[in-house]
């Protein structure tokens, strides 16, 4: 079940919100666990299965923790932690990477793992996180150990970012999950935030995502320089708004029920260098990764070999994470070399250069990004580069170039400025009382059409629920 379907927003929603508000306050975790796990069984069936075998497991992990460090027993926490951290890896491996390193072997001729053909759970790249992450802030002492596997359950569970983010660290939660507030104004900014993201996935993401798969499906052939770079740029604005739109949906749904979950996007496409557009694309992640992965590994607080085999780990570690697939660690290893040609070279230069040149140039190089990221096929996505730098004297454009620009240029364009900040610095111009106006109206109207959409669309794909 995803956000974005009719049977979601007007009655599983619906009926968990009743409920939700109808029950003593020390009921509504209750509430909120069997409405996740019901959300994660309808589209999962047995694999809910996993979500009690991974909640039992780092809650008991977390009271291990916890016992051992009272006791001085150092040594004991570590090995908790450890063994932790070995369960979530060898789950989240044995789903997401057995086929993909057992096919590899096979190519090459080596034949002892089998291919199981596994299907892959939805979202476990996300709880197997979170999870994760929950054990090492009990050891570092960032979070005391959860007593209630209930309160523990509604942490892994919790259904507004179970199957595609934000990733949330338990000592962010915690203290929410034990006790947090519910009201009016709470609820009505909830509601604003989660028909902003509806918008932005329906709206938007779903539109231009039709114009990538016609050039996505397109033969090497039939494509042009033009058309080529047509595709990349509905599949940016694709995966910007389809992933930005589900994260507003998920705060939004959050702050419904009184949690406050931090933002994951920050205008990643106003960047002026690769840099800074980490800092403000899919930014739970990044922040997982450097707070669990690369400060462990030593951070910048060593020999600078050490410290770009860090960063390279880090980013091998981040394309792998969102599919198994080379295409996804080609995906983390191209930014890395960009990454270190900034550190090194292109950093200083680009700060003293206009900011219309950082702009294209962060532009540039994500968008290529997002062709790698989008054509698992290897054979194929040569095809796709190829074309797209006018390789092998293909044509620079052609009439059905002509016929996508034209049917799509007014939601190529309201894609670009919905990507930028100028749309909320006007909103923040007005007076106190014409944005209640405006606020309002835009709601009911986007729900009015969203809903619309919602009953009569058929092409509705969200991306990162693959991940």
């Amino acid at each position: 079940m995803v956000f974005s379907t009719p049977i979601f927003m007007f009655y599983f929603l619906a009926l968990t919100l009743f409920l939700y508000y109808i029950v003593p306050r020390k009921g509504r975790n209750v509430v909120v666990l069997c409405a996740s796990l019901f959300f994660y069984w309808w589209g999962e069936r047995a694999y809910v299965a996993i979500m009690f075998l991974s909640t039992a497991i780092d809650y008991t992990h977390g009271l291990l923790v916890e016992r051992c460090k009272a006791r001085g027993n150092d040594r004991g926490a570590k090995l908790a932690v450890t063994s932790s951290i070995v369960f979530n890896l060898a789950l989240l491996c044995f789903f997401k990477y057995w086929d993909f390193i057992a096919g590899s072997l096979q190519s090459v001729g080596l034949t002892f793992m089998p291919v199981l053909g596994i299907h892959l759970p939805i979202g476990i790249s996300f709880y197997t996180f979170q999870t994760m992450s929950y054990t090492i802030d009990v050891y570092r002492g960032d979070a005391r150990a959860q007593r209630s596997i209930l309160n523990f359950g509604t942490f892994v569970t919790l259904f507004p970012q179970l199957i595609a983010g934000p990733i949330i660290k338990y000592k962010d939660l915690g203290d929410q999950i034990d006790r947090r507030t519910c009201s009016t104004e709470k609820f009505a900014s909830g509601v604003q935030i989660l028909m902003v993201g509806l918008g932005k996935k329906l709206l938007i993401a779903n539109n231009v995502g039709m114009l990538w798969d016609s050039y996505k499906a397109m033969a090497p052939s039939e494509l042009t320089v033009a058309g080529a770079w047509l595709g990349v740029l509905a599949f940016t604005f694709q995966i910007y708004f389809d992933f930005s739109g589900y994260s507003d949906m998920a705060i939004g749904l959050g702050r419904m029920l009184g949690f406050e979950f931090l933002p994951n996007f920050n205008y990643p496409y106003i960047s002026k260098s690769i840099t800074e557009f980490w800092r403000r694309w899919h930014i739970s992640l990044s922040t997982w990764f450097r707070e669990y992965l690369y400060i462990p590994l030593g951070g910048n607080r060593c020999s600078r070999p050490r410290w770009m085999f860090n960063l390279f780990v880090v980013w091998a570690a981040t394309g792998i994470w969102h599919g198994a697939s080379w295409n996804f660690l080609c995906w983390g290893l191209y930014f890395f070399a960009l990454l270190m040609a900034e550190k090194f070279l292109l950093l200083k230069p680009l700060e003293r250069a206009p900011a219309l040149v950082g702009h294209v140039y962060t532009m540039f190089f994500v968008m290529v990004s997002w062709a790698i990221f989008a054509i698992e096929d290897f054979p194929h996505l040569g095809s796709y580069l190829k074309v797209m730098f006018g390789l092998g004297g293909v044509p620079l454009a052609d009439g059905a170039f002509g016929y996508y620009l034209l049917c799509y240029l007014p939601i190529l364009c309201a894609a670009a400025l919905a990507s930028t900040p100028l749309g909320t610095a006007l909103y923040h111009r007005l007076g106190a009382r014409t944005q209640q106006i405006v606020c309002t109206v835009l709601v009911a109207a986007g729900l009015l059409v969203c809903t619309a959409y919602l009953v009569d669309g058929t092409y509705n794909p969200f991306l990162y629920s693959n991940f």
